[in-house]
């Protein structure tokens, strides 16, 4: 997968401008951008160019179904026999992509849920997958608050190598030690794209 910000930009971000340790740095970089990931519960990488297919399991028959970030949906089956073919395929005008609009509040967000409209409806059974979804999943681009957000992260990561016991340094007080907590800036960079899951 690839990374959410540049050699280069973290290299500035850091006033480095030898390439002593660019494989450092890199693993930095690859690290922060799959934190960035578990702790959003999401992937930023870029929408490819051609629809794949991904499989879901609707909880309710009428209303929305929460699908993978995408950027365009193409078409929608169902597994209505739970036979794994997935052989009805509604037509457009029985589901939508929301949310409706693409860019809230400055945001620019991919779809992330399908509603069921005319003569659509998600087949419920037991937690199994029956709604295939074909899409060009991923985002438009990665927000720059995320790329903001992973270069941070990496710099922290980075940095982090020269207190490898976990002590920053020493002050009046005695030691200083590195904060286990998550950095309040990149908190609150990634705040607005974190997914929160409901059981």
């Amino acid at each position: 997968m690839s990374d959410y910000a540049t050699l280069s930009q973290l290299k500035s971000a850091l006033r480095i401008t030898d390439a002593v340790d660019d494989s450092l740095l890199n693993t930095a970089l690859d690290s922060a951008s799959r934190w960035v990931d578990g702790w959003c519960d999401r992937s930023f990488a870029a929408a490819g160019t051609a629809a794949t297919s991904r499989d879901y399991v609707p909880t309710t028959t009428f209303g929305v179904v929460q699908i993978d970030d995408c950027v365009e949906v193409t078409e929608v089956r169902l597994d209505d026999d739970l036979d794994r073919t997935f052989s009805k395929t509604l037509l457009s005008i029985d589901w939508a992509p929301e949310p409706v609009n693409e860019t809230t509040y400055g945001l620019v967000l991919p779809f992330t849920r399908l509603r069921s409209y005319e003569d659509g409806y998600w087949p419920v059974w037991r937690g199994q997958p029956t709604v295939r979804v074909f899409a060009r999943y991923g985002w438009p681009e990665i927000p720059d608050a995320v790329r903001e957000a992973t270069i941070l992260q990496a710099s922290r990561l980075f940095t982090r190598l020269d207190s490898p016991l976990g002590v920053a340094g020493f002050g009046d007080m005695g030691a200083m030690r590195v904060s286990r907590f998550v950095d309040p800036d990149v908190e609150q960079l990634l705040a607005p794209y974190r997914r929160i899951r409901y059981a």
